[in-house]
C-alpha cells in the first residue's frame, strides 16, 4: 500500500495534561511536548482522513490539526476519554451519513448514550448523523482505502479494539495481548502503544512492560502514547531505548518510512 501519515491529535490520559488543579512538575512544565490532549490519532493519504477516537478535546483537536473532512471513524472502546467528543463530528456529516466502526459494545453504547445521531432526520441540522459499523475481530476491512484489521487486546478485564494499517498497529489503553492477537502485531514497522507511567497499573502497560512488548515483537519503531503526569517527556525520551520515542501532541510520521520524526 502507499504511503500515509499519522497525526497524533493527543498522547494523554483520561485526565489530559495538566491535570486540573495540579502542581506537579510535569503539569506546571513550559515544555509543550508535556501538554497532552486526551489519546487520538489522525490517518491520512492523499485522498482520505480517518480518526480514531473522539475524546473530549476532540473540536480542539480538529481545529489545532486542521482537519476539513473525515472519511470514517474507528473506536477503540468507549471510555469518555475515548468517545465523549462523538457530537464534535457533526460538521463532518452535514450532508451524508459518517461511518463509525466499531465493536458489538461500542454499537450498543452509541445506542443508550447518544441515540439521537442515529436519527435518520432533524429539523435544525444541529445533530451528528453516523452509521455504526461492527467490525470483526482479526478479519481485515478496507476503510476509505485503508486495509484495516481490529485487534483484540485486553484493557483490563475488558475486550478493545487496536487497529493495525499495513505495518503500522495502534494499541492505545493496552494492558496484555490474548494469544490470539500477537500474530498480528508480527512483521509490523511502526508501532504505536499506550505507556501510562513507569510504575505497574491493572489497566495499562507501564513504560517497562510497553518497552518489553515492543522488544518481544520486534517493531522497527515504536511510540509511546496515553502518557499521565507522572511522565516527564524530556526525561522518558532519555530513559528510552533509540528506536523508542514517547510521542507527542501534533507530532506526525510517516508510515512507510524508518526515521524518526
Amino acid at each position: 500500500m502507499n504511503d500515509f501519515s499519522v497525526t497524533f491529535l493527543g498522547t494523554g490520559t483520561s485526565h489530559g495534561i495538566p491535570v486540573i488543579g495540579c502542581d506537579c512538575s510535569v503539569c506546571k512544565s513550559s515544555d509543550p511536548h508535556d501538554q497532552r490532549y486526551r489519546s487520538s490519532i489522525l490517518i491520512q493519504d492523499e485522498h482520505h482522513s480517518l480518526v480514531i477516537d473522539t475524546g473530549p478535546e476532540f473540536r480542539l483537536q480538529a481545529l489545532r490539526a486542521g482537519i476539513k473532512k473525515v472519511s470514517g471513524v474507528l473506536y477503540t472502546h468507549d471510555h469518555a476519554d475515548h468517545f465523549n467528543g462523538i457530537d464534535d463530528l457533526r460538521v463532518f456529516c452535514r450532508y451524508e451519513t459518517l461511518p463509525v466502526y466499531c465493536s458489538q459494545e461500542v454499537a450498543r453504547t452509541i445506542q443508550t448514550r447518544f441515540s439521537y445521531v442515529l436519527k435518520k432526520f432533524d429539523e435544525a441540522g444541529g445533530i451528528p448523523h453516523l452509521a455504526p459499523v461492527i467490525l470483526e475481530p482479526c478479519k481485515e476491512i478496507e476503510i476509505a482505502g485503508f486495509p484495516i484489521i481490529p485487534i483484540p487486546i485486553y484493557h483490563g478485564n475488558q475486550s478493545i479494539f487496536a487497529f493495525r494499517i499495513g505495518s503500522f498497529v495502534y494499541a492505545t489503553d493496552c494492558s496484555g495481548i490474548p494469544d490470539k492477537s500477537l500474530p498480528f502485531f508480527k512483521d509490523i514497522d511502526t508501532l504505536v502503544i499506550g505507556a501510562l507511567r513507569y510504575n505497574p497499573h491493572p489497566t495499562h502497560f507501564s513504560v517497562s512492560q510497553a518497552v518489553a512488548f515492543s522488544r518481544e515483537i520486534g517493531a522497527k519503531r515504536t511510540y509511546f502514547t496515553h502518557m499521565c503526569h507522572d511522565i516527564s517527556h524530556c526525561k522518558l525520551e532519555g530513559d528510552l531505548p533509540l528506536n523508542i520515542r514517547p510521542a507527542y501532541d501534533m507530532l506526525t510520521i510517516t508510515i512507510g518510512e524508518q526515521k524518526f520524526e
